[in-house]
């Protein structure tokens, strides 16, 4: 059994996708990052960064411990490898597909993360948001501009449905909150909705659906929580969260 620590957004949706599609057995165990839950002791322990998704693999014992990993991309790594599925391990179609895993972690997913908190949360802070907000969209285009040429000559990312599809997918389905015409696209636009027909993915999305909050209304200490940390407020919190467990 996996417990993976999830909640309803792109980055827990690699994981709850990648699941589905194993057929493996897992826990869902949902983080509320609202009211802090990154900032327990217990999720640090498997978690340092206080993000999720993290996973424990009761089914992988070493030293007497259940293996826990942070950070997406490991994750899907990690998980690729155990089922033999998704991720191959024989060049150069593994190489391919780490060019495109790692090119969604280091830039469609964070353009992509800083385009949702222009459009839903950065009016809820006093100033003019107007230029980041240009500027993360006009890089988010360029990037579906990326995906859109390569999948002019190939099916899926890496050639065939990997691990790096299912780490993609889930940054493009906001599209139309980010004012994109997907048609502009129309080779993500198949590749899409193809993604989306699958049953494993649907599944992977629904997970946890009814802790989904995009773009609603927040408390002024929510949103501090969210969006306001440096490491001393950080230090603070997980203190509060200790003293509250104890």
């Amino acid at each position: 059994m996996i417990d993976l620590y999830y909640a309803p957004t792109p980055n827990g949706w690699k994981i709850s996708i990648m699941l589905e599609e194993c057929e493996m057995d897992y826990k869902l165990i949902l983080v509320d990052l609202n009211k802090g839950d990154q900032f327990k002791p217990e999720f640090l322990k498997i978690s340092p960064n206080n993000r999720m998704p993290a996973i424990v693999d009761h089914n992988n014992v070493v030293d007497g411990e259940a293996i826990s990993i942070f950070e997406s991309g490991a994750i899907l790594m990690y998980l690729g490898e155990k089922a033999g599925k998704f991720f191959p391990q024989e060049s150069p179609d593994r190489e391919r597909v780490l060019e495109w895993l790692f090119w969604q972690i280091g830039g469609l997913g964070p353009m992509a993360g800083q385009v949702s908190h222009f459009v839903n949360y950065a009016p809820n802070f006093p100033g003019d948001h107007s230029y980041s907000e240009k500027r993360y969209k006009n890089e988010y285009d360029r990037l579906l501009g990326v995906m859109d040429k390569v999948l002019d000559e190939r099916e899926f990312l890496a050639g065939d449905y990997s691990i790096a599809d299912m780490a993609s997918f889930p940054w493009v389905t906001a599209y139309k909150r980010y004012e994109v015409n997907l048609d502009t696209f129309p080779n993500v636009r198949r590749w899409f909705d193809a993604i989306k027909s699958r049953p494993a993915v649907r599944r992977g999305i629904d997970a946890g659906k009814e802790a989904r909050s995009f773009g609603g209304k927040m408390s002024k200490e929510n949103l501090k929580t969210l969006f306001a940390q440096g490491s001393k407020s950080v230090d603070k919190i997980v203190q509060q969260k200790q003293n509250e467990k104890d």
